[in-house]
């Protein structure tokens, strides 16, 4: 009972967090509204906290704020790196610096215009080194504890991953991809819990939108895209360009079917992930944001409960997209590689 109390407590206090991160700032645009005479936009704030950006708000203020750097190239003007501080006076409004200027998230040319190479570290680039640097030092401190308890009971962070990883090893990735699965295998546990620990992290307060941002999502699916076909055999081209047991009719119109196929199933992926993350971001910030369109608090009240419910349910989404995207990525390669005996048909 005791263990229980104090994982509900630890709980309770990072959903407080939660809640005083995006309470602050909602207070604080709907206060800079009412001084504008404005009315709370509460897209602005929605759209904030789930897209990209090239500062990180932690907490309202310049002391919450990290300026991270940008790295941006062009033909005109070479090579710049200097920091996203620049981009803003006193009062937050966005400014031209060096001949770039900042305008929708997107650094343009100021004389012309025209769209550079942005390779700067933005929010959701910072909290992807912060996740694979968290996994290193995770998994890193399991394979010590693996070798220091070898032949004895797991301890220690061991023993919580290990179930997890053997989950993952003999529920998902060796019932679907078959025999030849521990070829696949690191691969599969990194994509899930690089996955598993971007959907936690980007629950935290002030934490980056990193498996909601669709081009995270999108590099995931092109990599189970790659593998799964590099890896297929010549029973995979074959069962694709020249059904076996079709008559010929229906070959062609099985052809171009089969084709899109190849492609739709790593995009499957893709927008599956990205939905769900941003869609149950939208949601809670979306209950939080009733409080100030409606300034009451019998809604504000209301809105919390709610809150509170979505984030469990958020926790648990958390696990299930990150065992389906491995999930369906194991299928995808086992039918890849799979051996297919097929009687001849005269």
């Amino acid at each position: 009972m005791t263990a229980f109390l104090n994982k509900f407590s630890r709980f309770s206090f990072v959903l407080t967090l939660l809640f005083l991160g995006v309470f602050s700032t909602g207070l604080k645009a709907s206060e800079k509204a009412d001084d504008q005479g404005e009315k709370f936009n509460a897209s602005q704030v929605i759209l904030h906290h789930v897209m990209d950006d090239h500062i990180w708000h932690l907490w309202e203020g310049h002391n919450g704020t990290i300026y991270l750097p940008v790295i941006v190239y062009s033909s005109e003007r070479g090579l710049d790196i200097f920091s996203s501080h620049h981009f803003y006076d006193e009062h937050h409004n966005t400014v031209e610096y060096n001949g770039y200027k900042l305008d929708h998230n997107h650094i343009y040319l100021a004389d012309s215009h025209k769209a550079v190479l942005d390779l700067s570290i933005t929010k959701n680039v910072a909290m992807l080194f912060i996740n694979a640097a968290l996994l290193l030092l995770v998994f890193s401190a399991v394979s010590r504890s693996y070798r220091k308890n070898e032949g004895r009971a797991p301890s220690g962070v061991q023993s919580f991953f290990e179930p997890v990883i053997l989950f993952v090893r003999d529920e998902v990735v060796k019932p679907n991809i078959g025999p030849r699965y521990e070829k696949f295998l690191p691969y599969m546990l990194t994509l899930f819990f690089f996955i598993l620990f971007g959907n936690l992290l980007g629950l935290l307060p002030g934490a980056g939108n990193l498996t909601g941002n669709i081009a995270v999502t999108f590099v995931l699916a092109i990599l189970t895209f790659l593998i799964t076909n590099f890896s297929a055999n010549k029973a995979y081209w074959a069962h694709i360009f020249w059904t076996p047991g079709v008559p010929l009719p229906l070959r062609l119109i099985i052809l171009p079917v089969e084709i899109v196929g190849i492609f739709t199933k790593p995009l499957s992926l893709m927008v599956r992930l990205f939905v769900a993350i941003t869609a149950g971001h939208i949601v809670l910030l979306s209950l939080i944001c009733l409080a100030f369109i409606f300034k009451s608090m019998a809604v504000g009240a209301g809105s919390t409960v709610m809150v509170l419910f979505i984030s469990l349910i958020e926790l648990l989404v958390a696990g299930i997209q990150a065992y389906v995207f491995t999930l369906f990525s194991s299928l995808y390669i086992g039918m890849a590689i799979a051996d297919h005996d097929h009687d001849d048909h005269h």
